[in-house]
């Protein structure tokens, strides 16, 4: 099949039984409207349009992941989870005075990590991590990780000492891209290959300055990271790729066929797409 195809929103890369689009965002605004913040505020997009999505390119299941729009409150999440039904998981954001009760109603609803989202509109402090960890460590959830790759040197540290399974989100999100030699990214690898850090090959046009479709400078990365733990990385779409206008939002199609460049084989493909989610997420 053609490259065209993906530009028609057909992948060319088929993907396995089981694959997980782990990372991925619902705003419904009109039934559960956003808190007052700085956060960013996108119109309704919500189950129905994604899962249409998910038929097109092939793929059955996903990780809804809290918006940082939401901050603390997980009910738009929770809400998607629920109408998803088994198809579905959750990342969920919580403060540092959530209740053991609430961590279990979490757990219960499908919620399998913790989200710290530190950039714009952040709700949670970096001080605040390790207090936070030990809370959801004990229901089994990993700690999800979005920051400026840039500072992976510093926060080495303190990463390393957390409790549980770490995912750092897309590729490591180096907002100046930097190549795999750079000091901010063999601390990522380093993070890697300690054996409980999981990377998400995803969200390449946030960061990228070679641009579509194999993204060769995010790409690069990618490849290092599967080369490292091919068992310990997913795949994602990040639908509806907030912050990007609508007029210029990636293909999906085009999204899942980087895989065909960064992941040597169908089997390293099936693993990123099915089996390693499936134990991460206990789908």
């Amino acid at each position: 099949m053609s490259q065209s195809a993906a530009a028609q929103g057909r992948p060319r890369l088929q993907a396995p039984p089981g694959a997980v689009d782990t990372h991925m965002h619902i705003y419904l605004p009109g039934r559960f409207p956003y808190p007052p913040g700085p956060a960013a505020q996108p119109a309704e997009k919500n189950v129905a349009m994604y899962t249409a999505m998910l038929a097109r390119i092939g793929v059955e299941r996903a990780v809804i992941v809290q918006p940082a729009a939401y901050g603390l409150d997980n009910r738009c999440t929770l809400a998607a989870i629920a109408e998803m039904g088994e198809r579905a998981r959750g990342v969920a954001t919580v403060g540092p005075d959530v209740t053991d009760a609430e961590l279990q109603r979490l757990t219960d609803a499908g919620i399998r990590g913790a989200r710290f989202f530190m950039l714009g509109g952040a709700v949670l402090r970096w001080e605040q991590l390790e207090g936070i960890a030990a809370r959801v460590a004990a229901f089994g959830w990993h700690l999800h990780l979005q920051f400026d790759g840039r500072e992976f040197p510093e926060r080495l540290p303190l990463l390393q000492r957390l409790p549980g399974q770490l995912v750092i989100a897309h590729n490591g999100k180096y907002l100046e891209p930097v190549p795999p030699e750079h000091p901010a990214f063999r601390a990522l690898l380093t993070l890697v290959e300690s054996g409980r850090c999981w990377v998400k090959l995803s969200a390449p046009y946030e960061t990228s300055r070679s641009g579509p479709p194999t993204y060769d400078d995010v790409g690069a990365l990618a490849k290092a990271l599967v080369r490292t733990a091919p068992e310990r990385m997913l795949w994602a779409s990040n639908w509806p790729h907030p912050g990007e206008p609508e007029d210029a939002k990636p293909d999906e199609a085009m999204l899942l066929d980087t895989l065909l460049d960064w992941a040597p084989d169908d089997a390293t493909r099936r693993r990123i797409l099915a089996d390693n989610p499936a134990q991460l997420y206990g789908f």
